[in-house]
């Protein structure tokens, strides 16, 4: 078998990365060298970060925005292209993960910053990118956001693009599809793209892709009801209609309107939800608005982004995100799962950063629940508008464990905004409450990545375990909650992975909040549960699950071992009560493929931004799940 098969199990599939010298370690000894390591990786403000590793369209689109705004710098594209062509595939293309299957999009937008780079067409790596790229129908099948960056630069026609008209910003909150039925990320997305559909620019690029063209038709699978693409269908052809002969008044006040709600939503960082799609259309948006480069909204934008730009040896690439509020509060968690003192400098120097990201001011989340005081934490430096249960919930589970004197009042706080984001159905989503209008998915324009936020059972999970833990298991709320995931369990007892890879993750996070919420482990839940994590257990000890997994269920659990993943397993096994051979054979695999300074390698992305399209790997995985894994290990067992 080889590591890209689905059903391979045997260790000869490969594992990710090599064993360290660390054959002769004990899981103890394992934890205590995973736990230096970590700690040395603080920052001396107290938080830890590690890289958000994601795909090249994030390099790709940065090279374009700075393009069109006529700020590209022969530095930045040099260093930007060598990346890019790190990551490209022997076939010529690009994934949209390590290990997997190409993208048409990815290696379109690949392709095309290596074009402003100037490599030339003719050269080996780029015919087998452009002939893989007509073979997969061209740029007309590439998706909506690939073919509205390429609209901007005069290589397809805005008029055969879906419509997003900036009027939509008018719609009352009470209206199907107004923008608070989006989910933030991509309501952050879609007001600035209103904006920039409706100006409609176009600066050429120095060069054509006719080479990317293929000459025959293209028919794109549209996930839709039936009689829904009809629906929607009439609806397009009115707006473009419309779009021809816009109300001018109207438009005007709408380009104003978005401008408005655009430029109250910038973070102090210069970024909007920090994170990279509003990030690059907000200021897409304001220049052709009017702000010119030297506005100051438009200046702080682009001097944030150096803040999420790596350089090394690879080259130059972008960070789609940051995570040191999320890399925090599992560093505390697992600093004390390996038995480190609750009044340990290092714990008391987190807190204080952590308590300090409080997020005390109202968000969009405000909308659906405008008499909720505010609270809770949100996943980057900075990010007041969109703070999420589940970092609220690591946070509050966080603090509670170790000693500090402010940090009850921010728990409190925490623990009200986090219980009164509970969605009607008892369930919880990771930013916003009852958001869960499916009708958003069946917009033409949304053929990219999730766009509502309905509750996940592992961000309900983690809510509940950290509920849990502050003593709420009897409330109404958490046994709501607990109903909720009981019902949300497969049928092969695993569960589905929102924001992590996918049913070891659901399933790693669920088992130990059931058993925290007073889930007996002899209840068939938690059986079918361990029954299932034993199934997928690989021959080597490990586990892993592939990211295809999200589109094809033969993937389900399925994949080459990895640290994270492996851990995620142990969680819920330990929770469960096994200490079996199964518990002992992945904590093997941990020991043995530990590297010689404490932490593992980890190629294979593990994380999740939006399933079936949008992956990260996120560099701590690897550090702070085995240590949390070993460390209630090593507490169980003394060994």
């Amino acid at each position: 078998m080889t590591a890209t098969d689905p059903a391979g199990t045997t260790a000869s599939a490969g594992t990710t990365g090599t064993p360290g010298t660390t054959g002769t370690r004990t899981a103890a000894e394992a934890m205590a060298a995973a736990r230096d390591r970590l700690l040395a990786l603080q920052a001396p403000e107290g938080w830890w970060k590690g890289e958000l590793q994601t795909n090249v369209t994030m390099d790709a689109e940065d090279l374009l925005l700075r393009e069109f705004l006529g700020i590209r710098t022969d530095a930045d594209t040099r260093e930007a292209a060598r990346w890019i062509r790190s990551q490209q595939a022997p076939d010529g293309t690009w994934a949209n993960f390590h290990d997997g299957p190409p993208d048409l999009s990815t290696t379109v937008e690949a392709y095309v910053a290596l074009r402003l780079a100037g490599d030339e067409p003719d050269a080996a790596h780029m015919r087998r990118a452009a002939a893989f790229v007509r073979g997969e129908g061209g740029i007309p099948a590439t998706r909506v956001f690939t073919r509205f960056w390429l609209a901007m630069f005069g290589q397809w026609p805005w008029d055969e693009l879906p419509v997003v008209p900036p009027e939509m910003v008018f719609l009352p909150r009470w209206f199907p599809l107004n923008v608070y039925d989006f989910a933030c990320w991509a309501r952050q997305t879609i007001v600035p793209l209103t904006v920039v559909a409706a100006k409609r620019p176009v600066r050429p690029l120095p060069f054509e892709l006719e080479e990317l063209r293929s000459g025959r038709p293209v028919r794109r699978a549209r996930r839709v009801l039936p009689g829904w693409e009809e629906a929607f269908g009439a609806l397009d052809r009115v707006l473009h209609a419309y779009e021809r002969r816009p109300l001018r008044g109207l438009r005007k006040a709408a380009l104003r309107r978005a401008g408005e709600w655009i430029i109250a939503r910038q973070e102090p960082d210069g970024s909007w939800g920090g994170i990279q799609p509003p990030w690059v259309y907000s200021l897409l948006a304001l220049h052709l608005l009017g702000h010119g480069l030297d506005h100051p909204v438009v200046r702080r934008g682009l001097e944030g982004l150096e803040r999420f730009t790596i350089r090394d040896a690879g080259g130059r690439r972008l960070e789609a995100c940051q995570s040191p509020v999320w890399d925090t509060v599992l560093a505390m968690n697992a600093l004390v799962d390996a038995g480190l003192p609750a009044g340990h400098q290092a714990l008391e120097a987190a807190a204080e950063w952590v308590i300090g990201e409080e997020v005390q001011g109202p968000g969009d989340w405000s909308v659906r629940r405008p008499d909720l005081p505010p609270g809770g934490w949100s996943f980057e430096f900075d990010n007041d508008y969109y703070p999420d249960t589940d970092d609220t919930a690591e946070a509050v589970l966080a603090l509670s464990r170790v000693d500090h004197p402010k940090a009850e009042p921010a728990i409190e706080r925490g623990v009200r905004w986090m219980a009164g984001m509970v969605s009607r159905d008892g369930g919880f989503g990771a930013f916003d409450a009852d958001n869960t209008r499916a009708l958003c998915r069946r917009l033409p324009f949304c053929d990219f990545g999730e766009v509502i936020d309905p509750p996940s059972a592992d961000v309900t999970a983690h809510v509940v375990e950290a509920l849990s833990h502050r003593g709420m298991a009897d409330s109404t709320l958490v046994k709501r909650a607990v109903v909720w995931l009981l019902k949300a369990q497969e049928d092969d007892g695993s569960w589905f992975g929102r924001w992590g890879a996918n049913h070891v993750y659901g399933t790693g996070s669920v088992v130990p909040a059931l058993v925290a919420a007073g889930v007996r482990t002899d209840r068939p839940a938690i059986r079918r549960a361990v029954r299932w994590l034993e199934r997928h257990q690989r021959e080597d000890g490990g586990w892993g699950e592939d990211l295809r997994s999200y589109r094809d269920p033969e993937w389900i659990g399925r994949g080459v071992s990895t640290a994270s993943q492996t851990a995620w397993a142990l969680l819920a096994l330990l929770a469960a009560g096994e200490r079996g051979p199964a518990v002992e054979r992945g904590v093997r695999w941990l020991v043995e493929h530990q590297r010689p300074d404490g932490t593992w390698d980890e190629d294979h992305f593990t994380g999740t931004g939006f399933p079936g399209d949008f992956y990260i790997n996120y560099h701590l995985y690897r550090l702070v799940f085995p240590l949390s894994a070993l460390g209630r290990y090593v507490k169980e067992t003394g060994s």
